[in-house]
């Protein structure tokens, strides 16, 4: 009787599943991702009905077409983004009707096309004149300090402990994370990510290891002067990164120059709180390996430019991270006795006409 009760409910789970499968199939058949306001659909995948048809033609090009349609692929890819649920509850979303392993499947090959041929085309250090002159003419007019083209800094993407070198992933704050460097300029458009750092690594070791400095290096190297990031205290300063200075007076030059480039380094602490606003997945913490945790940041930068270019709105508050400041010279930073004297001289100079000026 026990065998014939066992194999009964086998039967019966077997029968349910398949019922499952062919509901799930039945709806996909007849949902439409775009059978929705254009509200209700930002609200699901983050970007508006153009920015989606823009992503579908990218992905279109180089996915394996099967018996689910192409944009419930990119749907199922963007809900999860969007969300930072699990695969599970994606695919019981009315609109996709996928199961847990399809949804796995279908976002792995979506991930993968986005980084190889979105992220390329959406994340660039290189600016025009055009942009460079808009990005000084910001800061200068806003907060008075010339010359400044962008923002610098890192934020941790918290993960489940990793199978390998788990300890280099556990970071000061208590929890296992990659600390991604972003650098954005004045529009909060994300102009460079690099996240393949572990959560122990500190800010200014990104930086310094990071295609981006070679990049601003090899620029003043080839004797551009005139264009600098603006970064905190956690960075070394260089004569294409300025930092606050240590300890001023109050009331000082120093002092106002610190007030001033904290104002205006706000935006990159604005923009890393609107990417993880908009896509939830990099504020929860990420059941996947690193190698994944960083593709899925790297996609999500690029559709954050996205939906800039395409004026996506914004339907959730914003919450501004900052980061707990660390004693830089403790990090392993270079404190202002070893800095190079031409940067010292340029910053006090912008300090010392700030305070002219105010």
């Amino acid at each position: 009787m026990s065998a014939l009760t066992a194999f009964a409910t086998i039967y019966t789970e077997m029968a349910d599943h398949a019922e499952a499968a062919l509901n799930r199939r039945i709806l996909r058949d007849h949902s439409n991702p775009f059978d929705v306001t254009e509200l209700a659909f930002v609200s699901n995948y983050r970007i508006n009905k153009d920015a989606f048809l823009m992503l579908l033609n990218v992905v279109d090009k180089y996915i394996k077409h099967t018996s689910i349609p192409v944009q419930l692929h990119l749907a199922a890819t963007l809900r999860f983004l969007a969300e930072g649920g699990f695969q599970k509850a994606v695919g019981k979303d009315s609109c996709i009707s996928l199961g847990r392993s399809t949804v796995a499947k279908v976002t792995a090959r979506v991930l993968e096309i986005l980084e190889r041929y979105l992220c390329p085309q959406w994340i660039q250090l290189s600016m025009t004149e055009s942009e460079l002159t808009k990005s000084k003419q910001h800061f200068q007019r806003s907060f008075g300090i010339p010359g400044v083209i962008g923002c610098v800094d890192g934020t941790h993407i918290q993960l489940c402990k990793p199978h390998k070198y788990h300890s280099l992933f556990y970071n000061r704050k208590g929890y296992f994370s990659i600390n991604a460097m972003i650098i954005c300029d004045h529009n909060m458009v994300i102009k460079a990510v690099d996240a393949r750092r572990s959560g122990s690594s500190h800010d200014s070791l990104i930086w310094s290891m990071s295609r981006a400095h070679d990049y601003y290096q090899r620029c003043y190297d080839n004797g551009e002067r005139g264009s600098w990031l603006l970064g905190d205290a956690g960075y070394a300063l260089q004569p294409f990164l300025l930092t606050p200075i240590r300890d001023p007076l109050v009331g000082t030059a120093l002092h106002t120059f610190n007030q001033k480039h904290s104002s205006a380094r706000n935006v990159v602490e604005r923009t890393i709180g609107v990417l993880k606003s908009r896509l939830r997945c990099l504020a929860r913490p990420l059941q996947y390996q690193p190698k994944k945790v960083v593709q899925i940041t790297n996609v999500c930068c690029a559709l954050h430019n996205v939906c800039k270019h395409y004026k996506v709105q914004e339907l959730f508050s914003v919450d501004t991270e900052v980061e707990r400041m660390e004693p830089a010279v403790a990090e392993g930073v270079l404190n202002d006795a070893t800095l190079d004297t031409e940067a010292i001289t340029l910053r006090e100079n912008i300090a010392t006409h700030l305070h002219t000026i105010s």
